[in-house]
């Protein structure tokens, strides 16, 4: 099962590789990691999705609060929360391909961000599985490069990972 969690840390040099460091020390393998300055320039959020039980979830958790700047640690409920990913795909088309391309485009709200006689570039964001199933359908014409971002997640409503802070 993935188990998202939200992690508010101090923006400062080594805090991710402390991180990084934990999960390798515990043999967690992360699934997603995604990085991001919040409102305030002194925080960074990081979300990250690990595969495992409910005991390996709360492991993770627990070990995350205990490191240095770390301010507070959140597992987001999958039933009350918006997730995305972004992607873009450098694909190989020939002229007889380009309206099956474009089609695909429109059909699944992908952007165009760049074109070429030989190549079209396609950005899509959207939850996982939707941009996994661009992937696996775009499969079926030469796919040049691929580049995924992490996955980032809130949680829905009035709450909020700051309340966890103290």
């Amino acid at each position: 099962m993935k188990h998202y969690i939200s992690v508010l840390v101090e923006n400062k040099a080594g805090v991710l590789a402390r991180i990084s460091g934990l999960f390798a020390r515990r043999g967690f393998n992360i699934d997603s990691l995604a990085v991001g300055e919040t409102d305030d320039p002194a925080v960074s959020r990081v979300t990250i999705v690990v595969d495992g039980d409910d005991y390996i979830a709360g492991q993770v958790t627990n070990q995350l609060s205990k490191l240095i700047d770390v301010r507070t640690v959140r597992q987001l409920d999958p039933d009350f929360m918006v997730q995305r990913d972004l992607v873009l795909v450098k694909v190989k088309i020939d002229p007889e391909q380009r309206g099956e391309i474009y089609d695909l485009v429109k059909i699944m709200n992908c952007e165009i961000v760049d074109i070429s006689h030989t190549t079209i570039m396609i950005e899509f964001d959207d939850r996982t599985p939707k941009v996994n199933l661009l992937i696996d359908l775009l499969s079926k014409y030469e796919i040049i490069e691929i580049v995924r971002t992490g996955t980032i997640a809130l949680g829905k409503g009035e709450g909020s990972v700051y309340d966890d802070e103290e």
